[in-house]
């Protein structure tokens, strides 16, 4: 049984064959990706995965979960339904859900 510090899904396993032909499992620290768009899974520009959360994230409107062209989508979309042009069910899923955020505010 491995160590407790090694029994999350954040630590990588490695398989090595040491010089005496055994197989040893080793740990090593798994490298954080670069985030996505939560709507069409671009890479978000401007975002580092390294620092605090702060550093992490813009500061604007759905900073660090949609890219620029998205944020647009949903803020016209979101003005269309406060207006009436549009019903909310006419909105895709992946949109639906900021859409309503947008509203709610």
């Amino acid at each position: 049984m491995p160590k407790p510090m090694y029994r999350s899904r954040s630590v990588k396993k490695v398989n090595r064959i040491t010089a005496k032909k055994r197989n040893v499992v080793h740990y090593r620290a798994a490298k954080t990706s670069q985030p996505h768009c939560a709507i069409c899974s671009a890479e978000l520009n401007g975002i580092s995965t390294k620092g605090g959360k702060s550093r992490r994230s813009n500061s604007r409107l759905f900073g660090g979960v949609l890219c620029a062209r998205c944020t647009a989508d949903v803020i016209t979309l979101g003005s269309r339904v406060e207006q009436g042009d549009m019903k909310l069910n006419d909105i895709g899923m992946r949109q639906r859900k900021y859409v309503l955020q947008l509203v709610a505010h």
